[in-house]
């Protein structure tokens, strides 16, 4: 069995800073030591942590994450928690919308500590929201493909009480300038923050739109 020492000075030397942390997690996941080489190798090669696991973990709760999807950071943490002490204060069934979900992590965690959350939510990469369905679907989740309110059934217009959004936000000429592992391994969509001169940010698109979903009188979260 290769130890948990020979993993971390392994990942230290790739550059990994929290190297003996990703070991353990790494040495839990694998099988078998052929399994654990596989794993390590592509860790050190610069795939993210929870591409390499399968999973990510915000507020306390798993979810899948696929090659190619978005991973939920931490700091948005924050944001969720808003949204799940709002969606609480409801006195009827809150009805909950998640834009630019990604995995879906922010609604597998509202629809975690929300009893009877109606959820819905929205992604234009059809990796993403393929993702996102099988960590939604499983809550009660609805996830709609498409850009932004436009993938929205008529059904939902002043329905919303809590819209929550964590928007592609670099720009795309700087996307070169990310770290490997996110320039390389997420969906340029899931960071890019416009297509162009064109064409608005989501985050701009959003609020002009944002109306239309929204009950009178409901709040919003970004």
């Amino acid at each position: 069995m290769v130890s948990r020492d020979a993993v971390a000075q392994r990942l230290r030397a790739a550059g990994c800073v929290f190297a003996e942390d990703e070991a353990d997690l790494l040495l839990a996941s694998a099988r078998d030591d052929d399994d654990l080489e596989v794993l390590v190798a592509q860790r050190a090669a610069g795939r993210p942590l929870e591409h390499v696991l399968g999973w990510a973990e915000l507020c306390g709760v798993r979810v899948q994450v696929d090659d190619g999807v978005f991973v939920p950071r931490r700091r948005s943490e924050l944001l969720v928690g808003e949204a799940v002490r709002l969606a609480s204060a409801r006195s009827t069934t809150p009805v909950v919308l998640d834009l630019c979900c990604g995995c879906g992590a922010v609604g597998v965690v509202v629809a975690t500590f929300v009893e009877g959350v109606e959820l819905h939510a929205v992604e234009i990469d059809a990796v993403s929201a393929a993702c996102a369905r099988r960590n939604l679907g499983r809550l009660g989740g609805v996830v709609h493909e498409g850009d932004l309110y436009a993938a929205l059934p008529s059904s939902l217009r002043r329905r919303v009480d809590v819209l929550v959004a964590n928007a592609p936000y670099v720009p795309s000429d700087e996307i070169a300038f990310l770290p490997p592992g996110a320039r390389l391994r997420a969906a340029r969509r899931a960071r890019r923050r416009s297509g162009g001169r064109r064409r608005p940010a989501p985050r701009r698109r959003g609020r002009r739109r944002m109306a239309v979903a929204r009950r009178p009188g409901a709040r919003r979260d970004q």
